[in-house]
């Protein structure tokens, strides 16, 4: 076994085209750190329907340049086996480390595959590539990124011609191609021939931007912005300045692309503390809302002044956030479809109900959500909103941006704030309260054990509440397909539990749902829903294991 171990690592170690994880992987060899050998070496990292995300480093359970080469390989093997030999592939990528490099990887194994690359022309935004993909009528689209990970990670996003996220079974396919890749040096990677592009992509996604604000629109509201170390600043301060805003003013400190990260523990305005330096730039600077995206500029944060609050400024849920932009949409007379994932606030099926407008649940992820026939508008509570599913069908944190502050601007001139809008919509459809339990593990298996416990014994009540239904999820059903998750139905709430696609999370997303007759109950309702979820997530968690 491990001699075995270290026969594989140095066959890895003789194809390996970087010096940084060759150097890293000689040392281990030399070393005879069996440990860390059998961690890279353990398995392979697999390819879903999220393409690939983990650690960087050497061996086939990092992401590395030979992993990439890899799934570029099998990607390009799956495209042309599609019949889309000759198309165009378009590359974007962000500002992490490793980034631009496994981007060329990519270009010049699409090219080596007879397929033409274009490659965006710097680290931009996600939705930048999701928008480039149909513009360009590309066959496909890869955005190198691990979003709101931390620094250490990268990940590897595939998108089809549609402009979507890959969903099953094209990610099983192009998995199987991928694992059918034989040595690196079978896989041809010319050093030319693919096209850097200029910035006529990005113009083109920026004249389109302001297409989703409503004409004549105030535009009056003042804004602290912060790109946390990631790529949106010169993106959003662009739109913004398009659409006729005030200029947005930056949290200095991490409105570069830093991929250290330096003033943050995890790079995701949800974390506690990322928004801190944000806060403190609000409180200098008086503005009437915060802005935040995360390192790729897919996600879309906000804050707004709460007195009540210690700080003086309040983070809105991103289920809070999803609403109010569903009733800006409905106000302005919006029609089609709106949609959002099942872990998301039941609260958007009422706003479309009331407006007489379609309504669909899907799985987690926008690959999901845009896939949705006649979507108008999409979003899901980790901070993801789709508000031009025309011109990008993904999550997209500059135009949710743009949406956010006009809907600010038109409340302003009322006198009225988001917080008031809030109010609105708990009198005319009840609070909608929701919070997350999420377990962040070194070991996998914690994951699994506690989705065994509650399969094995699923909780008869949380916070006193009866569990009125209980469905597992990785059965399917008429309306979902299989996916691994357990939702409960409780009287006046809902819990759902899975596991994180993308990071070593197990997560459990929980709503509560309390009427209010009269303004002058909110107060009681929101200790209510707080003492509820609080009960919630104890009862859920002693259930769990965890």
């Amino acid at each position: 076994m491990q001699q075995d171990l270290i026969t594989r690592a140095r066959t890895w170690l003789a194809e390996d085209p970087d010096p940084e994880t060759r150097a890293e992987l000689a040392g281990l060899v030399d070393a005879g750190d069996l440990a860390a050998l059998a961690d890279r070496f353990a398995g392979t990292l697999q390819f879903g329907t999220a393409g690939l995300r983990g650690e960087l480093g050497a061996g086939p359970m990092r992401m590395n340049r030979s992993v990439v080469i890899r799934a570029a390989a099998g990607l390009a093997a799956y495209l042309r086996a599609q019949g889309q030999a000759g198309g165009l592939v378009v590359i974007g990528y962000d500002a992490r480390y490793k980034s631009a490099d496994f981007a060329r990887d990519t270009a010049a194994v699409m090219t080596g595959a007879g397929l033409r690359a274009a490659v965006l022309p710097r680290p931009l935004p996600t939705p930048v590539l999701a928008y480039a993909i149909r513009h360009l009528g590309a066959v496909a689209g890869v955005e190198v990124t691990a979003s709101h990970n931390p620094p250490r990670d990268n990940g590897y996003k595939v998108y089809l011609g549609d402009g979507s996220q890959i969903v099953p079974p094209a990610d099983a396919e192009i998995a199987a191609a991928i694992a059918a890749v034989g040595p690196l040096e079978t896989v041809p990677r010319p050093e030319t021939g693919w096209q850097t592009l200029g910035d006529e992509v990005l113009d083109a996604y920026l004249a389109r931007t302001d297409t989703v604000l409503g004409a004549g629109s105030p535009r009056t509201a003042r804004t602290v912005y912060t790109a946390l170390h990631g790529v949106g600043t010169s993106v959003l301060t662009a739109a913004f300045a398009r659409a006729g805003f005030p200029a947005p003013v930056l949290v200095a400190e991490q409105a570069e692309p830093d991929p250290a990260f330096p003033t943050v523990a995890f790079p995701n305005p949800e974390e506690p503390g990322a928004m801190d330096l944000a806060f403190a730039t609000a409180r200098r600077t008086d503005p009437d809302i915060i802005i935040a995206n995360d390192p790729d500029a897919d996600r879309c944060a906000v804050a707004v002044p709460d007195a009540s609050t210690d700080g003086g400024w309040r983070m809105l849920r991103g289920d809070e956030v999803g609403a109010l932009l569903a009733a800006h949409l409905v106000d302005r007379g919006a029609t089609g479809v709106f949609a959002e994932s099942i872990v998301s606030s039941s609260l958007l099926g009422r706003i479309a109900e009331k407006a007489g407008l379609g309504y669909e649940e899907t799985l987690t992820g926008f690959k999901w959500i845009a896939r949705v026939e006649g979507l108008r508008y999409g979003y899901e509570e980790a901070l993801g909103y789709c508000v031009d599913p025309d011109g990008v069908r993904d999550k997209d944190g500059i135009t949710a941006a743009l949406l956010i502050a006009e809907l600010t601007s038109v409340l302003k001139e009322k006198g009225r704030t988001l917080l008031d809008l809030l109010d609105d919509l708990a009198l005319a459809h009840g609070l909608h309260a929701t919070d997350q339990l999420s377990v962040r593990v070194e070991d996998l298996t914690v994951i699994a054990d506690a989705m065994r416990r509650l399969r094995e014994n699923p909780p008869a009540a949380l916070a006193g509440l009866p569990v009125t239904s209980a469905e597992d999820l990785s059965r399917g059903s008429e309306q979902l397909p299989p996916t691994d998750g357990l939702r409960y139905h409780l009287t006046g709430a809902r819990v759902i539990v899975r596991p994180s696609g993308t990071e070593p999370k197990l997560k459990c997303y929980l709503e509560v749902v309390v009427p209010v007759a009269s303004a002058d109950e909110l107060p009681a309702a929101r200790e209510r829903a707080t003492e509820l979820l609080d009960g919630i997530k104890r009862d859920l968690a002693a259930a769990a294991g965890i």
